[in-house]
């Protein structure tokens, strides 16, 4: 289970924290086991600064708190806190990352299910798809929804989320896929063989809509299950 501690101190050197931070970053290069590190300052209250820091368990957080260059930056924090630090420690329960959960839907509904109508809803308004295997590198929704609907007649893809990251408003996903070539595509008969490959999508999401997204596929790949090119 995901934990995550939460250090709140007071201080009027923020600065030396975030220096503190640097050192501690450095120093447990290769020994850490934190994944995650936020530092902020309550807007109300400039000396007011709570640190979030993330890991994937509180046995794993126990590993990094004993490490020596944990509890010597420690010590520095203290001296430059105003008072000593509290400590707040939650075992997470749910973590919803929105922009995923779009992203997700986006292949699970548009792609999978083959109901490309529902990008409409899932996407703004201007809207912005780059795909060197389109006819343009910039088009808008419903060109890419007319040219990607060209290649879900061809082959019914079927897309296998295999990793999603998510940072900010971008989320980054590593794709399989497999279908059957049995529509015309880019001047070709159907061949009725088999394809798979991989390829890799990049969201930007604005207010819980898909604003933009870049497509890389694995086309020679592609090309060369279908005959075009010798392996």
């Amino acid at each position: 289970m995901t934990f995550v501690q939460l250090i709140d101190c007071k201080t009027s050197n923020v600065d030396q924290l975030n220096r503190l931070m640097d050192d501690w970053v450095v120093a447990t290069q290769g020994k850490r086991t934190a994944t995650h590190a936020i530092v902020g300052r309550d807007r109300s209250d400039s000396t007011h600064v709570v640190e979030i820091v993330e890991f994937p368990s509180h046995e794993e957080a126990m590993k990094n708190s004993n490490l020596p260059e944990t509890n010597r930056i420690f010590e520095e924090m203290v001296a430059a806190c105003d008072g000593m630090p509290t400590f707040t420690d939650l075992d997470v329960v749910r973590d919803e990352q929105l922009n995923k959960l779009l992203c997700q839907r986006f292949f699970d509904e548009v792609v999978n299910n083959n109901n490309p109508d529902l990008a409409d809803e899932l996407c703004t308004a201007d809207y912005r798809e780059h795909d060197p295997s389109l006819s343009s590198y910039d088009m808008d929704l419903t060109q890419a929804k007319r040219e990607k609907g060209e290649i879900t007649d061809a082959f019914s893809p079927r897309i296998t989320v295999e990793d999603m990251i998510a940072e900010g408003d971008t989320v980054t996903c590593r794709l399989t896929f497999q279908g059957k070539h049995t529509g015309a595509y880019q001047g070709m008969e159907p061949t009725n063989k088999d394809v798979s490959g991989t390829g890799h999508a990049t969201f930007r999401c604005k207010d819980g809509r898909i604003a933009e997204a870049w497509w890389n596929w694995d086309n020679l790949g592609l090309l060369r299950q279908l005959g075009v090119f010798e392996a």
